[in-house]
């Protein structure tokens, strides 16, 4: 039997998608962009939920896609990465592998909690347009989405209308790109240093390398049996 919750969400939101993620239960209302802001205050209204914890930016270019050769060498490391994944690239160059691009690339997600009631929902809802994303701003319905907002904006290039001050947060003036988009490059496009001779500090391109870390795959351990047959013979010899 699904909890009240759920049973009020599909019967409120016709145009919306409710999941349930188990085993803990998480419920999720997935809406249309056009039908955001106005489902925000019915969710604040009619449900009770008066607090917004959390909003944050997803890109879904390349999700669920792994780039990683998962077959190991004789010393136990993964054998690397095939082409130029998400990030491993230079400012520049295009991502190769794993590059399709989704139906849907960017979402925006927000955490709602009612404290009246205990109870949490999970709000998304998918740009209509890539090249530009943009939804409708949450601020005149929680006031504390402004600076979450402008976060998004910074870090993922989604654009919220109606916003009162959409300006970048995190990254410096004049900052070129949205660092956390999967096609922005792990090093950059820029570079600062301190320069001697014209006495201040200045960018430029970087010269540094993408660097890829390789994971040790451990297939089989067997610290765990070994300690668990040790334990077993100290318990025999105490008898």
């Amino acid at each position: 039997m699904e909890p009240p919750l759920v049973t009020r969400l599909r019967e409120r939101f016709a145009t919306g998608v409710v999941s349930v993620a188990m085993p803990r239960g998480e419920v999720t209302l997935e809406l249309p962009h056009d039908v955001w802001l106005e489902s925000a205050l019915a969710l604040r209204n009619e449900f009770g939920f008066e607090q917004l914890v959390d909003l944050c930016g997803v890109d879904y270019l390349s999700y669920g896609v792994d780039e990683w050769d998962t077959t190991v060498s004789s010393e136990g490391f993964s054998r690397g990465v095939e082409g130029k994944g998400m990030g491993r690239f230079v400012w520049g160059e295009q991502p190769s592998g794993a590059s399709v691009a989704p139906e849907r690339r960017y979402a925006v997600v927000v955490h709602l909690l009612s404290v009246r009631h205990n109870v949490r929902v999970r709000m998304r809802t998918f740009a209509p347009d890539d090249a530009v994303p943009a939804v409708a701003s949450l601020v005149p319905v929680w006031s504390v989405a402004n600076w979450f907002e402008r976060e998004a904006f910074d870090l993922y290039g989604v654009v919220f209308d109606d916003h009162p001050d959409l300006r970048r947060i995190l990254t410096d003036y004049g900052f070129v790109g949205h660092p956390f988009r999967k096609d922005f490059p792990l090093i950059g496009n820029v570079e600062v240093r301190y320069d001697a001779e014209r006495r201040r500090v200045i960018y430029q391109p970087v010269t540094i390398e993408p660097r890829v870390l390789v994971p040790r795959v451990i297939r089989d351990d067997a610290r765990y049996a070994t300690s668990a047959g040790e334990a077993a013979q100290r318990a025999e010899v105490k008898k």
